[in-house]
C-alpha cells in the first residue's frame, strides 16, 4: 500500500508539470497580449498611450521575451519559493489576489461536497429500496430536473424568489459590514448564514447526477446472486443493505469524488458571477478576458492540483473500501 501511494505521487508531480506548461501555453494561444488589451482600453477610454509606454510596459513585464522563457520565468519560482508571478491588471502579487479567494472558493466547494453527499446517499438507498414506488417517482423527476436546469438559472430564481417575497438579495458570502473586516466569530457566522444558498446552488447538479449512479448501482447489486444468498441465510436487510450492495455500489461514487471538487469549482463559475460570490471562477474569466498571464495561469494550476490530488484520493479510498482493488494493485 505504502508503494503504490509513493508511485501515485510521483506520478502526480510528473502530471502537475505536464499541466503547467498545457496551461500557459494555452493562455498564450489567442493572439495579442494584455499591452495590446490595454492600449485598446485607453484608446476607447480617450487616452491613448504612446508607443514608448507601450514599449516600455511590455519589457517590464517580459512579454517581448520568447514564450519558453516567460514559462520559466513563472514555474521556477513558483515551486522554489511559492511566488504565483505579478498581475499586470491589478498590479500586484497573484498570490495577494487568488489567497481570500481560494479560501472561500475551498469552503464553498467542501460545503457542497458534503451536501452533495449527505443528501444523494440516504436518498438514493430509499429509492432503491422503493423501486417503482411514489417517493422512487419523485426522487427521479426530481432528479433529472436537476440535471436539466442549470445553476445559474436556478440562482436567478432564487434571488428573485428571495428578493419577492422576504425583501433579500442573497449575494455575495458576507454582509456589507463585514467584506473588508479582518477575520472574527462574527464574521464566521456571517458567512455560516451566507453559505446556504450558494452551496445548494452549486451541488443541485451533483446531487442529482450521484443520486441517479447510486440508485442504479444498487439495484444491479440487488439482483447478484450473494444477496440472495445472504437474504437466505437470514442476514437481516439492513445490515445486509449497508454491508454488502452498498459498500458495493459506492465503488463509481468513491472513484469520480476527485472529480467532483474541480467541476464545482470550475463550474461555479457563472453562478459565482450571478451571486456575486468572491471565488476564483470569476477571477479567472477576468484574468483570461484581460490575457492576465499570470493570474490566469496560476488559476488554472490550482484546479489542475485540486483535480490530480482528488483523483490520488479517490484511487486510495477505493483500495481501503473494495478488497478486490488491492488484490489487483498487488497482483
Amino acid at each position: 500500500m505504502l508503494a503504490y501511494i509513493v508511485r501515485r505521487l510521483g506520478y502526480m508531480v510528473v502530471v502537475l508539470f505536464l499541466i503547467s506548461v498545457v496551461c500557459f501555453y494555452i493562455i498564450n494561444l489567442p493572439p495579442g497580449s494584455f499591452i495590446e488589451t490595454f492600449a485598446t482600453q485607453l484608446e476607447a477610454a480617450g487616452a491613448p498611450a504612446s508607443q514608448a509606454q507601450l514599449d516600455y510596459l511590455t519589457h517590464r513585464y517580459g512579454l517581448d521575451q520568447p514564450l519558453y522563457i516567460q514559462y520559466w520565468n513563472w514555474i521556477v519560482p513558483l515551486v522554489t519559493s511559492g511566488d504565483f508571478g505579478y498581475s499586470f491588471e491589478w498590479q500586484q502579487p497573484v498570490w495577494s489576489l487568488l489567497s481570500d479567494r481560494l479560501w472561500l472558493t475551498i469552503i464553498v466547494s467542501l460545503v457542497s461536497m458534503v451536501f452533495v453527499y449527505a443528501v444523494s446517499i440516504p436518498v438514493a438507498l430509499y429509492s432503491a429500496t422503493h423501486q417503482y414506488s411514489v417517493g422512487d417517482y419523485a426522487v427521479n423527476f426530481l432528479g433529472v430536473i436537476g440535471l436539466a436546469v442549470p445553476n445559474f438559472l436556478l440562482a436567478l430564481l432564487l434571488l428573485v424568489a428571495s428578493a419577492n417575497l422576504f425583501g433579500v438579495t442573497p449575494t455575495g458570502l458576507f454582509s456589507p459590514d463585514y467584506i473588508n473586516a479582518p477575520w472574527s466569530w462574527a464574521k464566521v457566522m456571517d458567512l455560516l448564514i451566507h453559505l446556504p444558498v450558494p452551496v445548494i446552488v452549486v451541488g443541485l447538479a451533483g446531487t442529482a447526477a450521484t443520486i441517479r449512479i447510486l440508485r442504479s448501482q444498487l439495484l444491479d447489486e440487488f439482483q447478484k446472486q450473494y444477496v440472495t444468498t445472504a437474504r437466505a441465510k437470514g442476514v437481516p436487510e439492513q445490515r445486509l443493505l449497508l454491508k454488502y450492495p452498498f459498500r458495493v455500489a459506492l465503488n463509481p461514487i468513491i472513484s469520480t469524488a476527485g472529480h467532483l471538487l474541480p467541476e464545482i469549482v470550475s463550474g461555479s463559475t457563472i453562478v459565482a458571477i450571478v451571486l456575486g460570490l468572491p471565488t476564483i471562477g470569476p477571477l479567472l474569466l477576468r484574468a483570461i478576458i484581460a490575457q492576465d498571464t499570470f493570474v490566469a495561469a496560476s488559476s488554472l494550476m490550482l484546479l489542475g492540483t485540486l483535480t490530480v490530488v482528488g483523483v490520488v484520493m479517490s484511487d486510495i479510498l477505493l483500495t481501503i473500501l473494495d478488497p478486490r482493488v488491492r488484490m489487483t494493485r498487488t497482483n
